[in-house]
């Protein structure tokens, strides 16, 4: 055991030596990189100040077209962004020189500067090659209009019954639920307004019926019905996977944050409605039942299909503030196909979009 721990820690300073002995060859070979790396930024300094400033105009404009600034405000304002992107040009290219002069005279790159490009290093086998890839820093764009939000959502679940009403149920009104995990994709409809907006992505849904009266799903080849149970269940519970693909139109405003180089829209305890469809697949179905036998607890779980349907369709709307919302879903598609009785899935509950 001794003779195995001394071996790996030979061969561990090994490769720290190899390594830093790697690093010296390629100092000056990386160095120059850098060095050609920041004269590129240089011709690239001009041209992001020129479009921040034409950003800047752009919303000036703007300000003096819906009257908000007079026409001498506007010529000042233009002025005044115009002096200070010219002494931004001078400040940048002043630093990048400064650091191209550190680089030749110390042959290192001072990393507290606040405009050192990003830099990733790739060492490959014995150290003896690298590669280093250099990626500068974009301008800030004035406006985002597409963002995106983690989506969630949990509440009671339980199914319509052709010609009938939920007190028609067969299902628990306490232990039947849903959860509702995806990520979405929101794109303001309008470019100088945020009242409308479409909203897209995808979800995970787990739909979760418990029988009454312990009963419990049958499939006989193209039919499936709730039978009883010949013991007493502890639990029955039947579940469907679902992955859809959800488009909502949403309305309602939003707060805006305005800065001098950017604007800003997000969802801050402002009012909102989501109407829309969604369309996807069955990932699975399964029935987990619980009861006693013999004196033991067993634990059964079935996963087939039941005849459940393999295409999910169905309507969807939301009201809330901010975050959180009031949330309902109907299955337009059946649970299950081929049956005498059409029963189509509901769902209420909370959904919560978080930026």
């Amino acid at each position: 055991m001794q003779t195995i721990t001394k071996f790996l820690v030979l061969l561990l300073l090994v490769v720290i030596s190899t390594h830093v002995q790697a690093q010296d060859s390629i100092k000056i070979s990386n160095n120059q990189l850098k060095i050609e790396a920041l004269i590129k930024q240089k011709s690239k300094v001009e041209a992001d100040e020129k479009e921040l400033l034409k950003a800047e105009v752009e919303a000036i404009n703007k300000q003096l077209e819906s009257g908000e600034i007079s026409e001498e405000q506007a010529q000042q304002l233009k002025q005044e962004s115009a002096q200070k992107r010219a002494l931004n040009i001078e400040n940048r290219l002043a630093i990048i020189d400064n650091q191209i002069a550190l680089l030749e005279r110390n042959n290192m790159l001072s990393s507290s500067s606040e405009e050192n490009e990003h830099k990733i290093s790739i060492q490959i086998g014995d150290g003896k090659k690298g590669i280093t890839i250099n990626s500068e820093k974009k301008p800030i764009k004035y406006d985002i209009r597409t963002s995106n939000d983690f989506l969630f959502a949990i509440g009671f679940n339980n199914t319509l019954i052709d010609n009938g009403s939920l007190d028609d149920s067969p299902y628990k009104f306490g232990g039947s639920g849903f959860v509702e995990l995806g990520w979405n994709w929101k794109t303001r409809l309008l470019k100088n307004s945020d009242f409308i907006r479409v909203k897209y992505g995808f979800s995970f849904q787990w739909n979760k019926l418990n029988p009454k009266s312990d009963q419990y799903f049958v499939q006989d080849g193209d039919v499936t019905t709730l039978q009883d149970f010949p013991t007493d269940l502890r639990k029955s519970e039947f579940r469907v996977t679902n992955l859809v693909f959800p488009v909502y139109f949403e309305f309602g405003p939003l707060k805006k944050i305005e800065r001098e180089s950017h604007i800003r829209y997000i969802n801050s305890n402002k009012f909102k409605i989501g109407l829309g469809a969604y369309g996807g697949f069955r990932l699975g179905t399964q029935q987990k039942l619980k009861f006693k036998e013999d004196g033991d607890n067993v634990k059964q779980k079935t996963r087939k299909d039941f005849n459940t349907s393999n295409l999910v369709y169905g309507l969807g709307a939301y009201v809330g503030f901010g975050d959180t919302s009031l949330y309902v879903k109907y299955d337009l598609n059946p649970l299950f196909k081929n049956q005498l009785v059409d029963q189509n899935n509901i769902s209420l509950g909370l959904r919560f979009d978080i930026d």
